[in-house]
């Protein structure tokens, strides 16, 4: 009952994705993902019923789906992060399934009777192809996942790169359906059978909560090119004629050229006070392509772009409350008149910075006055 309840959830969220309007590739693999996970729980149930042996031309079937679950995940991930390959290079993570089909190909010309007399004999004759196969399930779990994490990773690296502001973009739900999927293949490497189908279906539950009804997937659009993240650049900003060292090779003196421009407007102008600011932005604002005033703020502040941005308002925060004139605002306004977007933002980079709290280094102020 509980593996048709299973797989009755997950063709219930086939039906809810189908339905969807301006599906994006994410969508169209997930969709493609829970489709795959219906077939086997069906396959499951049939032969946890014993309700297989009438239908003995799927034995065997089950096969494959083991070895495309590790991909599908891997293929979410690259594409809610905009790191996907090409759809050859794709088809290629599910050639250990296809192998595994041509692999087992005696057991599937065999007669109807001969593979009912295999089934029940736990595979007898197929000892040393289980074995190897058990060995490559195993093996494309643990890199899947892995390698799923690595890629959030990655994005989690660009975007602090790229924006000044990530309260709004959350990843964490994306991390948990990684290791939703951990979990299963925990079940799968201790080879306990019982658990591991419970935990799909607890699993397909989870999936389709995180993966429908989350509001506001962000996705950082990034290029692939020679093995190097490059940053997303506006097609107008490519095209200005003021753009500076566009695609060139970057001087220690034009580097220093950018800085010193940087610091200036950053000082006369406080664009960081934009709490939406963003790489792109502020290099059109100064006429410098963002690969390299990327470089430039890594190498001159030794800091990422979001780091940079948050310490300037961080400074300019502590500006004003050695003001007088400035105690009868509260810290959160104070806050929010420096770029900050929220409180808790606020204070997990001050406290960075500074080691202390808001509160505490406001007392160390009125105290010395």
């Amino acid at each position: 009952m509980f593996y048709l309840a299973g797989i009755i959830i997950t063709f219930f969220l086939v039906f809810l994705l189908v339905g969807k309007r301006n599906k994006t590739i994410a969508d169209q693999i997930l969709l493609g993902w829970f489709c795959a996970i219906g077939v086997h729980l069906i396959l499951v149930y049939l032969s946890v019923c014993r309700q297989i042996y009438q239908y003995p031309y799927l034995l065997g079937i089950t096969i494959i789906f083991p070895l495309i679950h590790g991909p599908f995940l891997f293929l979410y991930v690259s594409a809610l992060t905009n790191q996907l390959k090409n759809r050859i290079i794709n088809c290629f993570h599910f050639l250990p399934a296809l192998m595994s089909l041509v692999g087992f190909a005696n057991f599937f010309l065999l007669s109807n009777a001969s593979k009912i007399v295999v089934y029940e004999n736990k595979g007898q004759g197929f000892e040393a192809l289980l074995n190897m196969y058990s060995i490559l399930v195993k093996t494309s779990g643990i890199v899947y996942v892995v390698w799923s994490l690595v890629l959030l990773q990655k994005h989690r690296q660009n975007i602090l790169g790229q924006f000044s502001n990530t309260d709004r973009i959350n990843l964490n739900w994306l991390q948990y359906l990684i290791w939703g999927v951990a979990v299963v293949w925990i079940f799968v490497l201790i080879e306990n059978t019982r658990y591991l189908y419970v935990a799909v279906v607890v699993f397909v539950v989870l999936m389709g909560y995180l993966g429908i009804n989350q509001v506001g997937i962000f996705a950082l659009t990034v290029v692939e090119s020679a093995g190097e993240i490059k940053i997303p650049v506006d097609e107008n900003l490519l095209s200005d004629k003021k753009t500076k060292y566009l695609k060139s090779g970057l001087t220690e003196t034009e580097a220093a050229e950018i800085h010193a421009l940087l610091a200036d407007k950053m000082q006369t102008q406080q664009w960081f006070v934009n709490p939406d600011l963003t790489l792109v932005e502020l290099a059109k604002l100064l006429e410098v392509h963002p690969n390299i005033l990327s470089q430039v703020i890594n190498t001159y502040e030794e800091k990422n772009f979001y780091d940079y941005i948050n310490a300037l308002r961080v400074a300019k925060f502590i500006s004003l409350v050695q003001q007088p004139e400035n105690k009868k605002f509260t810290i959160l306004s104070l806050c929010y008149d420096c770029g900050f977007n929220s409180k808790s933002s606020f204070n997990k980079h001050f406290k960075r910075i500074t080691q202390t709290t808001p509160s505490a280094f406001i007392n160390s102020i009125n105290h010395k006055r």
